[in-house]
């Protein structure tokens, strides 16, 4: 396999990973909104739609191995290759993350949500373009942006932490909001988890940039 052809490969896997982010994005925007909306056959389509992700995800680490298996990479090829093979997974994560949100709010049913959704959208919004900005960053091998980008997680801990204390009040209020306080506490615990799997990739960039191994958490 020459070089050039190697390059073509690389880049259609690099194109595979923006895609698939691209997807997992709008999963977890959706969720959110048919959250909001207590749109039911939304929230299914998202359910139903991450197989798809994850079979997406499957091909990006096909196309690793494959390349990995029919050239002698040099080691800033290997460092890239395993880093999309790990950065792939993370997205796989965050798709699953957008899938659990729509499953809570399919189990919420056609209940009214007991408090209108002011920061959990906020949080997706915030995460969700944390996501956006490290995928460029990776596409641009930016590790000055991703380092910047990780620090946003902060903010969105913060948030999490807010409408956790926030929801327990309406527990202490009302006895009979504890199971969907409870659900509603997990939609904003997958965002922040959402936050942790970006600030991962953040780490992976800079290690495919650099060679450094940082930790950001």
């Amino acid at each position: 396999m020459t070089r050039e052809i190697f390059n073509k490969e690389l880049r259609e896997v690099k194109d595979k990973l923006f895609q698939v982010t691209g997807d997992v994005r709008r999963n977890l925007k959706l969720s959110v909104r048919y959250l909001e909306k207590r749109d039911m056959t939304g929230a299914k389509m998202i359910v139903e739609s991450d197989e798809i992700i994850n079979l997406k995800v499957l091909e990006i680490e096909d196309l690793c191995l494959s390349i990995i298996a029919t050239q002698q990479p040099v080691a800033s090829d290997l460092r890239l290759l395993f880093s999309i093979l790990q950065i792939s997974t993370e997205i796989e994560r965050i798709g699953d993350y957008a899938k659990g949100i729509a499953r809570i709010s399919l189990k919420i049913g056609s209940e009214s949500l007991i408090r209108p959704l002011i920061d959990i959208p906020g949080m997706e919004q915030l995460a969700g373009q944390m996501l956006s900005d490290a995928i460029t960053a990776f596409t641009e091998d930016n590790a000055v942006a991703a380092e910047s980008i990780s620090r946003r997680d902060a903010r969105i801990d913060a948030m999490y932490n807010q409408v956790h204390r926030e929801l327990l009040t309406f527990v202490m209020e009302k006895r009979s909001n504890i199971n969907q306080t409870i659900m509603l506490d997990w939609v904003a615990h997958n965002l922040e988890r959402v936050g942790d799997r970006v600030t991962n990739i953040c780490e992976r960039i800079i290690f495919t940039v650099t060679g450094n191994s940082v930790d950001l958490n």
